[in-house]
């Protein structure tokens, strides 16, 4: 009974996502059920790559990503994989017709984070590009359900609002990123000389980003809007508590927002998406 295995693979991408994050388990849950199980493969996936090379620090980590990669393609090829998460997902790109580039290109930008990288902008926008903006075209496939003509015409604003999340995430993980990692995706910035005038610039252009990708979720299809667009409320809001918090500050301890407040956030953005947003 392989629908039972099926059943069981995407329930561990819905548990990793449920575990990981609390924000995104908000935001699938907003989306139209049919559309919540891939979505949570999606999430799975790239959870799992993250973590080793994020958290395995005990353990060869270029060699658990070398084989989570050839592990992935494996079971794209065979069409089955006995690791939960890798089954939900290949299901999932088998269905959705996601481009196989896209997973290429994601999986680079993990290799990426294996070096020590001093970033300039054009490795900057390389890896920003294979760590969020391929990964919100994912979920497009998902979202568009298949139609390529309502994919291609809504993909430049799923890159932009992937990018806007990804830049959020690093000025957020900054203290992290930096005393943990040794990592600085922004190009050519110091942390040690990290100030508030090098932070607004940052922020200028998050706030760009999202602008343009608020006219984009507006555009999705209404299986899947309200759901992205309380993914967007919840990054702006954690992107304001940044914006109130001093450069010095941010190399020092990590942003958060509390469970308290992502729940105030859904709540406001059903009212707000119910009565003015559309």
């Amino acid at each position: 009974m392989k629908k039972l295995f099926d059943d069981l693979s995407y329930k561990v991408s819905r548990e990793t996502t449920r575990l990981y994050s609390t924000s995104f388990s908000l935001g699938i849950m907003a989306l139209s059920p049919k559309l919540r199980n891939p979505i949570y493969a999606i999430y799975g996936y790239v959870r799992l790559a993250d973590e080793i090379v994020d958290s395995f620090h005990a353990y060869d980590k270029q060699k658990l990503l070398s084989r989570y990669k050839q592990e992935t393609f494996q079971a794209l090829e065979d069409g089955i994989s006995l690791n939960p998460i890798l089954q939900s997902f290949q299901e999932t790109v088998h269905k959705y017709k996601i481009d196989h580039s896209l997973i290429h290109q994601f999986l680079k930008s993990m290799e990426m984070d294996l070096q020590k990288i001093d970033y300039n902008s054009d490795l900057y926008k390389e890896y920003i590009v294979g760590s969020a903006e391929v990964v919100g075209l994912m979920c497009l496939h998902i979202f568009t359900e298949g139609n390529p003509k309502e994919f291609e015409r809504l993909k430049s604003y799923a890159m932009i609002l992937g990018s806007a999340f990804q830049k959020v995430n690093f000025l957020r993980d900054m203290k992290d990123d930096y005393q943990i990692l040794g990592r600085c995706y922004f190009p050519n910035v110091d942390i040690s000389y990290f100030d508030n005038t090098v932070k607004a610039q940052i922020e200028k252009e998050i706030e760009e980003e999202f602008q343009i990708a608020l006219q984009g979720i507006k555009k999705l299809p209404s299986s899947s809007r309200f759901g992205v667009y309380l993914a967007f409320r919840y990054y702006t809001s954690l992107f304001r508590k940044i914006k109130r918090t001093s450069a010095n500050e941010m190399i020092n301890r990590r942003i958060r927002i509390s469970n308290g407040k992502k729940l105030s956030v859904m709540m406001s953005s059903y009212f707000q998406y119910k009565t003015s947003f559309l």
